[in-house]
């Protein structure tokens, strides 16, 4: 039996998670991690008696699971993802906002430990299938923009899938100049520019997770979508992760590297 962490279980997704591990043969859920958990959230989400739990990943102990899967906030997730790796819990890490930085850094550290894991920017399978269709594209159509749709109460623009296809894309992008903006009359009305690939955020009430991959040609154009409409669509993508976690050697990027 697995022995899961859950660190954010009592957020969107962190819910969904407990709901899927509670039901996964093979697994169960050791500890959970929220600065805001409360008795009323562990009674509602039915946790055993014996789970731990931790206001603060700083609290976890040495041998308390084997995996810890992260749903929490940019401002926590490197934090968490190195105590995971300090106490050897494989992380599955599904947070987005860090920097290419921190996770050399995470990987350094987890090559020292001998930790393997997961950093994800997304677990929904529409999402990875379009990031691997837009890095094929670009080899094709060289100019490029992207538009990325989530809920209002997201922390981190641009969203890390929108991110992470930018820097698939410009792996696989041919040497090209986009278009330059000859005027503009508002600052930052193209977006974000990596690598003159121009990412555009749009946050707004009813909208989940949706992205669009907008490519340009002489004459045509390619539009790549995926659209996610429910939390739990993401749920397919974690437990791949959590099923093949004994696999992760290294702390690989990306859900596709698994798949």
């Amino acid at each position: 039996m697995k022995k899961v962490l859950i660190a954010g279980y009592n957020g969107s997704m962190g819910r969904k998670v407990v709901n899927l591990v509670q039901g996964l043969d093979g697994f169960s859920i050791s500890a959970v991690v929220s600065p805001t958990t409360t008795p009323d959230d562990v009674k509602e989400l039915g946790l055993a008696d014996d789970v731990k739990v931790y206001k603060d990943a700083s609290e976890v102990q040495d041998g308390v699971a084997d995996i810890w899967v992260d749903f929490t906030a940019p401002g926590a997730v490197y934090g968490n993802t190195k105590a995971a790796i300090e106490h050897g819990i494989k992380p599955i890490i599904g947070t987005t906002g860090l920097s290419d930085d921190q996770v050399k850094e995470l990987q350094d550290l987890a090559k020292q430990k001998g930790i393997g894991g997961l950093i994800a920017p997304n677990f929904g399978m529409s999402a990875v299938l379009l990031m691997k269709f837009a890095k094929e594209a670009a080899e094709y159509f060289p100019d490029v923009e992207i538009i990325e749709m989530h809920h209002a109460d997201k922390a981190d623009a641009p969203s890390g899938t929108a991110l992470a296809t930018a820097k698939m894309i410009d792996e696989n992008r041919p040497e090209h100049e986009s278009s330059p903006d000859k005027v503009t009359t508002l600052d930052n009305v193209r977006g974000g520019d990596y690598h003159g690939i121009h990412i555009h955020s749009v946050r707004l009430p009813g909208y989940i997770a949706h992205e669009q991959v907008l490519f340009g040609g002489p004459g045509e154009a390619l539009t790549i979508r995926q659209d996610s409409f429910d939390r739990g669509s993401f749920m397919s993508g974690v437990k791949v992760a959590l099923e093949h976690a004994d696999d992760l050697k290294t702390l690989v990027v990306g859900l596709e590297k698994i798949l």
